[in-house]
């Protein structure tokens, strides 16, 4: 088996690197390798652009974060604090509800009517008076956050100051500039207007929320059942999109892949070497990303979700076990794959009726001369002695062709 796989292996690069069994000079296999480089980059930028024509989760599903952060929180001020992201969006032309509904152009999905309810809300709440309210509301919180910074200074100094009086120095010799009993005023003065900025700030964000249209938002946010059917999109969508990308990613590749494979077998009927080796390389560079991109799916798509959810029922968290189950069924799948194409898309007995109908090597599929025993191309023997009749017949065809005994598989 390692001896086959040795010669297949030798094989592919052979027919990597030759025109017509003859190798290639230095400058056209750098040729090569830089077309090679050019369409892989091109491949896998198409790749990139065709896997986000289908809008994301994220992009189906804009509010969701938002919402999910608001749900989550347990903060008495979570609901100014959702309003106060509400308007910090800019009240500008397009409204929040274009941004969302943007994100479908020239693209395939819809964005979800729950979020543009959401977006419709945030709308009416972004007016000119509750962004008045909240500008006032910043204001006054900078000027707590002075007031506290400059309380921090008076402090040390006032700490600093005590000291020294404790210790008797005279005053015309204190490194600080205010007095003990001057800072004590200062720090009282100053955390009474940090008390009014606060109820002040408190009465500002109580009007905010008791507005109308800012009332009807929190009521439709504190909604469960809106956002649980929003959770289950959300999680429909993200469960199922490597899937769709692994489709729309295919339904790129397949054809390049049908049409490279197409001109490399017309190719090598016709004996066009160079375009032999060309479609040969596509080839190989169309299969590059399939592989990749399958793997990439095995990692994150349906198929680990199913594995996660099974793993979490049988044995709870132990996620590990994934990595354990992944080693064992990619090579059992690489193994299935492998076989399909050994024995239904590559098989050398399918290839070599076909190739012998056409009076082609039975090997290299090139045209020759229907009693050649030799292939002039790539020197493979067509002919094998058969076991009855020990007349020549075609090497890798299941029956003689002058007494048609059934060869033995180690005879063909």
């Amino acid at each position: 088996m390692f001896a086959q796989f040795r010669r297949s292996l030798s094989q592919f690069f052979n027919k990597s690197k030759t025109i017509n069994n003859e190798p290639l000079n230095k400058v056209s296999l750098v040729v090569i390798i830089l077309i090679d480089i050019f369409i892989l980059i091109n491949v896998f930028t198409g790749l990139d652009d065709i896997s986000r024509w289908y809008l994301s989760p994220l992009q189906t599903y804009p509010c969701y974060s938002e919402w999910q952060n608001y749900q989550t929180q347990n903060t008495q001020d979570k609901d100014y604090k959702i309003i106060q992201l509400s308007l910090s969006y800019n009240n500008t032309q397009p409204s929040q509800q274009q941004i969302y509904q943007q994100t479908e152009t020239d693209h395939l999905g819809k964005v979800s009517t729950t979020c543009l309810k959401y977006a419709e809300y945030q709308e009416k709440i972004n007016n000119s008076k509750n962004q008045q309210n909240i500008n006032l509301i910043n204001q006054k919180q900078t000027k707590i956050n002075t007031l506290k910074q400059a309380n921090s200074s008076i402090r040390q100094q006032y700490d600093s100051t005590l000291l020294e009086k404790i210790a008797g120095q005279p005053r015309e010799q204190s490194i600080n500039q205010v007095s003990a009993e001057k800072a004590k005023i200062e720090l009282e003065q100053n955390n009474r207007n940090i008390s009014t900025l606060e109820k002040e700030i408190t009465n500002l964000k109580n009007e905010l929320l008791s507005q109308p249209e800012t009332s009807s938002f929190i009521a439709f946010l504190k909604d469960k059942e809106q956002f649980a059917t929003l959770k289950k999109g959300y999680q429909q969508a993200s469960f199922w999109y490597p899937s769709i990308q692994l489709a729309f990613q295919s339904i790129f590749l397949l054809p390049l892949i049908f049409v490279a494979l197409l001109v490399h077998s017309l190719a090598q009927r016709k004996g066009y070497g160079l375009i032999t080796l060309i479609s040969w390389h596509l080839l190989i560079i169309f299969f590059i990303p399939l592989i990749l991109k399958v793997f990439e799916f095995l990692q994150i798509g349906v198929l680990f979700e199913f594995i996660i959810d099974i793993i979490s029922v049988l044995f709870g968290r132990l996620l590990f076990l994934v990595s354990y189950i992944y080693i064992l069924l990619v090579p059992l799948i690489g193994f299935g794959i492998i076989k399909f194409f050994q024995k239904v898309v590559f098989n050398p007995q399918v290839q070599a009726i076909s190739r012998v109908q056409k009076s082609s090597c039975i090997q290299c599929a090139k045209k020759i001369r229907q009693n050649d025993i030799y292939c002039p191309y790539c020197g493979y023997e067509q002919y094998v002695e058969c076991q009855n009749c020990h007349e020549l017949t075609y090497r890798k065809l299941s029956h003689c062709k002058h007494c048609g005994y059934l060869q033995d598989s180690n005879n063909l």
